[in-house]
């Protein structure tokens, strides 16, 4: 049993599902089973906790057992706990402020790829709601082979988003507001039984967990967290995608959404947002992978099928520079930490180390890294 796991996870029972306080505890301190081990003391490592939650931290015995029933039950039926020191955890959640400490995941996919694209919002989507996810994701497939997809397998534009991804080759998550010992709804079952084939199933909650209004909401942050950009399809003036959208915008991530007619009830959210300068105005997935700087991937694997030669001299701009810099002290580092080591959004960062890739220079590794070649 990986002791750091299981202390992370009886942590957050500590705290009384205040998962805020959890998590500023664990950055603190650095280590849930150090907390543990301090419990009597924990004055001599926090030199400003009150003396309420000097109280709460002494005693551990039932969420150690709630975190060893836990244990008991992933081992039964597959399931993963990721805390924040896991490298498969999903390392663009790290950048947000309101990272869970710890995630249970189901399935096969890598939560770090590349290109994460999260598609949200109403649940009453229209024909016209499904017309868009249709050809947007079939669309995008052609543009980019590797894209995650991820939502929240609720009904209308979530499951759509899922069967969609599905249908078209691409693996995706569903982010859950509950444990993973329940579907809900439970109607969207068989479609995700082919998500743990074809992606998997995440959630910060452990099981005997229901799917209470609080905790869509922060499911939401990590609809938004895990993802370069998030895609709104249709939503009313109020809605879940709408908080969802907020929040990545919070995270500095890209945010885009499809207009819709003037009287249209579940198109008014998405054109109050493109109006307000809170999401950019798609039509298509050529629209999207412009503004994202997403390459053709077509055009790289012609490209290098014809044989580009390495240029040894490559003359590269100011940023290219600073890229390379970085791989040079650091090699082999993911998208995001280039990210934010760099300051360089992470849409023009992939434009950017494509233009690399082009030259020679840098080389994609599996999990979203960057090898420097020079």
């Amino acid at each position: 049993m990986n002791t750091e796991i299981f202390y992370t996870m009886a942590l957050t029972r500590l705290t009384n599902f205040n998962y805020q306080q959890a998590l500023e505890l664990y950055k603190a301190v650095g280590s849930a089973q150090l907390l543990y081990e301090y419990r009597n003391d924990i004055g001599d490592i926090l030199k400003d906790c009150s003396p309420r939650l000097r109280e709460a931290l002494k005693d551990w015995d039932e969420p150690m057992k709630r975190a060893d029933f836990e244990l008991k039950y992933m081992q039964e039926h597959g399931i993963r706990a990721l805390t924040l020191m896991d490298d498969d955890y999903p390392q663009r959640l790290l950048e947000c402020p309101d990272a869970p400490i710890v995630l249970y995941f189901t399935g096969n996919c890598d939560l770090n790829q590349m290109k994460i694209v999260s598609i949200v919002g109403t649940r009453q989507c229209t024909q016209y709601g499904q017309d868009l996810i249709r050809h947007f994701i079939a669309d995008l497939r052609q543009h980019c082979p590797q894209v995650l997809i991820v939502s929240g397998l609720a009904y209308g534009v979530d499951i759509q988003a899922h069967r969609q991804a599905l249908s078209n080759g691409y693996e995706t998550v569903g982010v859950l507001a509950h444990g993973l010992d329940q579907i809900y709804p439970y109607r969207h079952k068989e479609t995700a039984a082919d998500m743990l084939r074809h992606g998997g199933l995440l959630t910060e909650f452990m099981t005997q967990t229901n799917a209470d209004k609080p905790n869509f909401v922060r499911r939401n942050r990590i609809v938004a967290g895990m993802a370069d950009s998030t895609v709104i399809i249709e939503s009313a003036a109020k809605g879940g995608g709408l908080i969802t959208a907020e929040i990545a915008q919070s995270y500095d991530r890209s945010v885009f959404a499809f207009p819709g007619s003037v009287y249209a009830e579940f198109s008014q959210g998405c054109n109050n947002l493109i109006r307000d300068n809170g999401a950019g105005l798609i039509s298509n997935a050529d629209d999207f992978v412009r503004a994202m700087g997403w390459q053709d991937e077509a055009v790289r694997k012609q490209a290098n099928a014809d044989g580009i030669e390495r240029d040894l001299f490559p003359s590269l701009s100011s940023e290219e520079q600073k890229i390379v810099g970085l791989l040079q002290q650091t090699n082999d580092l993911q998208l995001n930490i280039l990210s934010v080591k760099t300051s360089i959004p992470i849409g023009q960062l992939s434009a950017l180390l494509f233009q690399l890739e082009m030259k020679g220079i840098v080389k994609p590794l599996a999990g979203g890294m960057y090898h420097l070649l020079l």
